[in-house]
């Protein structure tokens, strides 16, 4: 089986190097020049909760490259999902699948437009807090479960044998027949600490340990889980305040991918995360005044971004 892993960022580097690391066949694709660059010439370096390894595998900023792939991850920000999906469309083998994964709401439903959702499966990850401290290096502080699920619903063979490659890396998975129930689940833990921590510029640990912060996030959380219940997503959870405060003590050193965004100077993915929150809420009649504020706040930072 060729993997064609599209969207080297922080998540989709782990996955490739754990993945390669067990002997897969690994391709790695990012427009990222210089992350590629190092990967060729000096491998993937991984670091953090899986242990310290460097793998090799090959690397490039053209998807053509990779010929036929069997598993497509589309492991991008929800802004390069278009282009990822396109991509994967033109290297996907006959009989292959394409596993989609992603921070926030809608980015599943833009991959099935483009390739048919028959060919989708969708992955729910979360609890990792990975990032990039310099190209070809990843770090993640935690190593939590993988969830995959049909996006059109059911447990099917194929969704079984890609659960069984993500166990030959290493990964924790679990095989849902509703995995949009589980995008939900993650999204409340996304809308908690993304945007608190990038307007606080602290750490999820740090934000729960101030109980001004921790008020915020929790509100934020609260206002995302009363829309889920609204809009009929049956969302195990009872409690949404002690459901994201349990995640983010496991993870309390890593900082969201929206913070990491800002220290960058670089625009975040705001609009699917907290502030589909107003979005969501708006069809079911709920106010969200949390999400709908801080989510102001972030857009008003990143438009002082060059």
């Amino acid at each position: 089986m060729r993997i064609a892993i599209l969207g080297m960022g922080a998540m989709g580097s782990v996955y490739a190097g754990l993945l390669a690391g067990a002997g897969l066949d690994v391709w790695g694709v990012d427009i990222w020049a210089d992350h590629v660059d190092a990967i060729r010439r000096d491998g993937l370096r991984v670091s953090g909760a899986s242990g310290e390894r460097t793998v090799r595998l090959p690397a490039t900023t053209d998807a053509s490259e990779v010929g036929k792939a069997d598993l497509v991850i589309i492991a991008t920000k929800a802004n390069g999902v278009v282009a990822a999906a396109n991509a994967a469309k033109s290297i996907l083998a006959d009989d292959g699948v394409i596993l989609t994964i992603q921070n926030g709401l809608g980015s599943a439903e833009r991959v099935a437009e483009i390739v048919g959702p028959e060919r989708v499966l969708i992955g729910v990850v979360g609890g990792f807090g990975a990032s990039i401290p310099a190209p070809g290096h990843v770090h993640h502080n935690g190593w939590e479960f993988v969830r995959l699920g049909e996006y059109e619903g059911g447990v099917t063979s194929r969704l079984e044998q890609v659960g069984a490659v993500w166990e030959k890396g290493g990964f924790k998975v679990l095989i849902f027949p509703d995995i949009h129930k589980m995008v939900w689940e993650k999204f409340i833990c996304n809308v908690a600490f993304s945007a608190p921590c990038a307007v606080m510029n602290r750490t999820i640990g740090e934000v729960l340990a101030d109980p001004d912060a921790a008020s915020v996030s929790f509100a934020c959380a609260s206002e995302a889980y009363e829309v889920a219940r609204a809009l009929g997503i049956a969302v195990d959870i009872d409690d949404p305040v002690a459901y994201v405060k349990a995640f983010g003590e496991k993870i309390p050193h890593a900082r969201p991918s929206l913070l990491l965004d800002h220290m960058a100077n670089r625009k975040s993915e705001i609009d699917v995360i907290n502030g589909a929150v107003p979005r969501e809420g708006a069809k079911v009649g709920l106010a969200t005044p949390a999400n709908t504020m801080i989510s102001a706040l972030v857009r008003a930072r990143e438009a002082t971004f060059a």
